[in-house]
């Protein structure tokens, strides 16, 4: 078994196209819209060189799948940076921190030291956390 997505849940699918495009340098690997089950869209991306795995960014449903109370529970912890961490790894957390900077990406904290290496996080504009860690040898 491998892992080919994960998902996340996102207000806008443009604005997040936009943001994980743009700001943090990553590919389209599939957008589909399927007329047959409402105009679903089936939104992934990934990093360039990284094939084999994307991240789904889903809309959040309403009625029939979610109910209006959960729709509303979800948004709520998304806003908190509760609803999913996304974890990327870079060989150099300082530069990769500089250049998502210079992008517009706005970092919650700068690169720190931590026990398994130098650590930074930000969120997307949906208010997903992500952790950009540059990993020491012993915890690759």
């Amino acid at each position: 078994m491998r892992i080919a997505t994960a998902q996340i849940w996102v207000h806008d699918q443009d604005e997040a196209l936009a943001f994980y495009t743009d700001k943090l340098g990553m590919v389209v690997r599939s957008d589909v819209t399927v007329p047959e089950m409402g105009n679903f869209r089936w939104l992934t991306v990934s990093p360039p060189d990284q094939e084999d795995m994307a991240i789904v960014l889903m809309a959040i449903p309403g009625p029939p799948m979610v109910d209006d109370a959960t729709r509303e529970q979800i948004a709520d912890l998304m806003g908190k940076g509760y609803a999913g961490t996304v974890f990327l790894t870079t060989d150099d957390c300082q530069k990769s921190y500089e250049e998502l900077s210079g992008r517009g990406v706005e970092f919650i904290d700068k690169p720190f030291q931590q026990p398994y290496g130098i650590d930074a996080s930000f969120r997307d504009p949906s208010g997903n956390n992500f952790r950009l860690t540059q990993l020491q040898d012993n915890w690759g």
